[in-house]
């Protein structure tokens, strides 16, 4: 365990607080113009999942936890979770679904990943920001609407509702956001 100032604590770092192991699922630095800068941290405990926000001054003390970072492959989804490979050692980890959340629909077979790790179990994922997926059904383009500033909703074919330009078509593959499905550009393969 390392003490850290609390506002150089980002999204996926671990802390101890009370003897229990806590990720951090948001990070904010808020300074207010009057009083005294705080950091707000949304975390998620490790042991069962429950979720806490905390308020630290900018400048107390913080126990962070060392975690092994390591690149992942993604191999598949089963009953037992989402499975991934060291791609050095050949090792597969199992993780569970608490872990991976609302950024399931992203993962892609044979995607690289960062996976962190405490004590051999998986506590947080990091994707590539950005994803490639195939517009499966979209509305047609109405004749009069301009590509600048329009844009229709449309369903990739990992089940994502976006938004994407006029031009796009069902069959169109297209460059996402992992963070959000927001639309990037029009694949270039």
């Amino acid at each position: 365990m390392v003490k850290v100032i609390a506002s150089s604590l980002r999204k996926g770092n671990v802390v101890e607080k009370d003897g229990k192991l806590y990720v951090i699922l948001f990070a904010e630095n808020i300074h207010p113009g009057k009083g005294t800068p705080v950091t707000q941290l949304d975390m998620r405990r490790i042991g069962d999942g429950v979720k806490v926000s905390e308020r630290y001054r900018t400048t107390e003390q913080v126990e962070r936890a060392y975690v092994e970072e390591r690149e992942h492959t993604f191999l598949y989804r089963d009953g037992e979770g989402f499975h991934f490979m060291n791609p050095e050692t050949y090792d597969q980890v199992a993780v569970s679904e608490a872990v991976v959340g609302d950024m399931a629909p992203y993962l892609l077979e044979g995607m690289a990943v960062q996976l962190s790790q405490f004590n051999g179990i998986a506590i947080s994922l990091v994707l590539p920001q950005r994803a490639t997926f195939e517009v499966v059904e979209t509305e047609p383009t109405t004749k009069g609407q301009t590509a600048s500033s329009s844009y229709k909703p449309a369903v990739l074919s990992n089940g994502v509702r976006t938004l994407v330009p006029p031009h796009i078509a069902p069959g169109t593959r297209v460059v996402v956001m992992t963070a959000d499905g927001a639309y990037v550009e029009r694949a270039k393969d």
